[in-house]
């Protein structure tokens, strides 16, 4: 066995206790890996898509893994990386809305470098990844510049599209009716996403979405990464503080239901057990 798939089974096993669980995994990264290879062209870019808790990271580290055992060099970054510092979000919320201090939102991303970043991997030049440190609510070292085959990107936003005007007026939960009373943080937020966010979209060679069950489940799954937050680290969220910060999230992950069907390759649906179906969407 390769030092590589090694490391593709050490995950398994850290990540997942059950035997069982570890089978359906080793068998849904091998199906998934084997379904974008087929159109995949390296270099390449490759997208997750998907709400908070439905495993975007664990996808993406796994699949690095398991690539690196087919002999692919292969690299992962999520959007969050790219996070502004805590004094240009700091510099937002003065300027536009005190929410856009939060992080998390289309506008709360360095684009332009992510853009670059994907860029330099497609002509095949060395990138070095930022990290993002959240427990300090601020970039941290960047990697060392590394040429890679593959990257993968995972983000809860990717492949969205912009909202029209109409759709945006009605609040849809008590945070916008209460903290957003003229728009002005839900206006900025469409029109970062209508911008150069859609340009990175453009440059992912394939897009996979983790598709939750609903937005309650959602709800439910990130409490419970909360809770193991709060067990490891000693401090976290109270279920207050995370029924707020998720409602900021709650307009575009339910629009990302009536949009993303449409725009992805692969749509993984997930059951309310977190068990993974593959679906292929566009492709094959």
């Amino acid at each position: 066995m390769s030092d590589a798939m090694l490391g593709f089974e050490q995950q398994l096993l850290a990540l997942f206790p059950e035997q069982h669980q570890r089978d359906c995994y080793r068998l849904f990264v091998s199906q998934l890996w084997q379904t974008l290879s087929k159109k995949r062209q390296d270099p390449a870019v490759i997208g997750i898509s998907g709400a908070q808790g439905t495993g975007k990271t664990t996808l993406s580290s796994l699949l690095v893994q398991f690539a690196k055992e087919q002999g692919v060099i292969a690299g992962a970054v999520s959007l969050d990386d790219y996070y502004l510092s805590q004094q240009q979000r700091g510099v937002l919320a003065a300027e536009i809305h005190p929410l856009l201090a939060m992080r998390g939102m289309p506008g709360s991303h360095n684009i332009g470098q992510a853009i670059a970043d994907a860029q330099a991997v497609l002509q095949g030049l060395p990138v070095a990844l930022p990290r993002f440190d959240k427990a300090q609510d601020q970039p941290t070292a960047a990697l060392e510049p590394q040429q890679f085959s593959l990257l993968i990107v995972e983000g809860w936003c990717l492949g969205l599209t912009a909202q029209s005007i109409v759709d945006l007026e009605p609040p849809i939960n008590l945070l916008e009716k209460s903290e957003d009373r003229t728009l002005s943080w839900r206006h900025f937020v469409n029109q970062q996403l209508a911008g150069q966010y859609q340009q990175y979209w453009s440059l992912l060679s394939s897009l996979i979405w983790l598709k939750a069950p609903d937005w309650p489940t959602i709800c439910r799954w990130r409490a419970m990464q909360e809770h193991q937050l709060r067990q490891q680290r000693g401090k976290g969220m109270n279920d207050a503080e995370l029924e707020r910060f998720m409602q900021t999230f709650q307009r575009l992950t339910e629009h990302s239901f009536l949009v993303l069907p449409q725009r992805v390759d692969l749509v993984v649906e997930l059951d309310p057990l977190h068990q993974p179906q593959l679906r292929q969407s566009q492709f094959l």
